[in-house]
């Protein structure tokens, strides 16, 4: 009885590890191109592709890593490649491998675990145009919930980019992000989501013209505004109610001024006096979600074409 019971326990503590060590991971851009060939094509013109071969060797990265601690390489240093790179696997067996800058998955999400939902329309069908309303829907939700975010889920994205963009990323200690900000670690308090996704970023090919980059409306890039003001709010004022480094702080309230200043434009909507009024992640998505098909563009100063990065 004793082995049984023993059998059993190690048989549970199996799953147990197995379920726990069962985390999303990035399987690489390629994955996503063997569908998506054209942003992929983008995305290799970007900072974003480019900087894989750039960024250790700007001037202060030698100083930034020393200030850090860790492996003496910013592509095996954990700090740096939380940000500057996508970490891949071929398996979840597999080593992970630093192979591209950050891509498809830093703003969508691992894909391990959503990329086969996602690429499912219905029983032998090839054509997503072809896809049933109910499936496409279950579809959708089903991918959602296995990890991945999609286009539409603007303040998720937004969030994403602010993360980093913002000096800010939750995966890396307050201590750490002080070190790296007086080591001369960009903060980029002045990062604006509209300028810059709209630029040399922007991959945007849907139905009907598949091949055409579309751009954005006014009502639509209005919509993008308020959502990158709202997760920089939710960024900064995140980061600041962690931090006591006075020049972390300084940055922080920087970001969240600015957002505040931003959004008095609409202040009007309920949805965005509610987030300035309490900042979270779920006010930012209520507030993208009540924006949608909303045209805001008359009261919002957006960023002038030209300064598109």
């Amino acid at each position: 009885m004793l082995r049984s019971f023993l059998i059993i326990v190690g048989l549970f503590a199996s799953l147990a590890f197995s379920s726990a060590s069962a985390a999303p991971f990035n399987e690489g851009f390629r994955k996503c191109g063997e569908c998506h060939e054209a942003e992929v094509e983008v995305w290799k013109q970007t900072k974003h592709a480019k900087s894989y071969n750039e960024v250790h060797k700007k001037e202060e990265a030698a100083k930034i890593l020393a200030a850090v601690g860790g492996p003496n390489n910013m592509r095996q240093n954990p700090t740096c490649v939380t940000c500057h790179y996508t970490e891949t696997k071929a398996s979840e067996s597999a080593k992970p491998q630093v192979a591209t800058g950050p891509s498809c998955e830093s703003c969508h999400g691992a894909s391990s675990e959503w990329r086969e939902i996602h690429n499912n329309y219905g029983d032998g069908i090839k054509d997503a145009s072809k896809e049933a309303p109910a499936h496409k829907a279950k579809r959708i939700a089903d991918a959602t919930k296995a990890g991945m975010i999609w286009s539409f889920m603007t303040y998720d994205v937004a969030s994403n980019c602010m993360s980093c963009h913002g000096l800010a990323q939750s995966k890396i200690s307050g201590d750490t992000l002080d070190k790296m900000l007086d080591a001369g670690h960009p903060g980029e308090p002045e990062f604006e989501l509209v300028r810059n996704s709209q630029g040399t970023v922007r991959h945007r090919f849907y139905p009907p013209n598949v091949n055409v980059n579309a751009e954005m409306t006014p009502a639509e890039l209005s919509r993008l505004f308020i959502v990158g003001q709202a997760a920089a709010l939710v960024s900064a004022t995140g980061a600041v109610a962690k931090a006591t480094h006075p020049k972390y702080v300084a940055l922080q309230k920087k970001r969240e001024q600015d957002a505040r200043a931003a959004l008095q434009g609409v202040a009007d909507v309920p949805e965005v006096k509610a987030l300035l009024a309490a900042p979270s992640h779920e006010a930012g998505r209520k507030l993208a979600d009540a924006l949608k098909g909303k045209d805001l563009s008359a009261k919002v100063k957006l960023p002038a074409k030209s300064t598109y990065k």
